[in-house]
């Protein structure tokens, strides 16, 4: 299956979420891995990051950037 960031930020859009921190980049080794977006509603938070340069199989293309993304994740560091 396939969904495109379009769906998805239709998605998020849909859950009338306010957002609380813009687009800015995350970093892995210095560079810049992609971008994120952080919305917030009644105490919850969503994260909603991208890896720059991949199409929907980001894993096959940018290993360590999605490595990084996850362990962050699973940690609670932020991107």
């Amino acid at each position: 299956m396939i969904i495109t960031y379009i769906s998805v930020e239709q998605w998020i859009n849909s859950l009338e979420l306010t957002i609380d921190s813009d687009w800015r980049p995350w970093f892995v080794d210095g560079q810049i891995a992609g971008y994120t977006r952080k919305y917030t509603k009644n105490g919850y938070r969503l994260t909603y990051a991208t890896v720059k340069g991949v199409g929907h199989s980001p894993h096959k293309y940018k290993h360590k950037e999605c490595y990084d993304m996850f362990h962050r994740w699973i940690h609670y560091y932020p991107l």
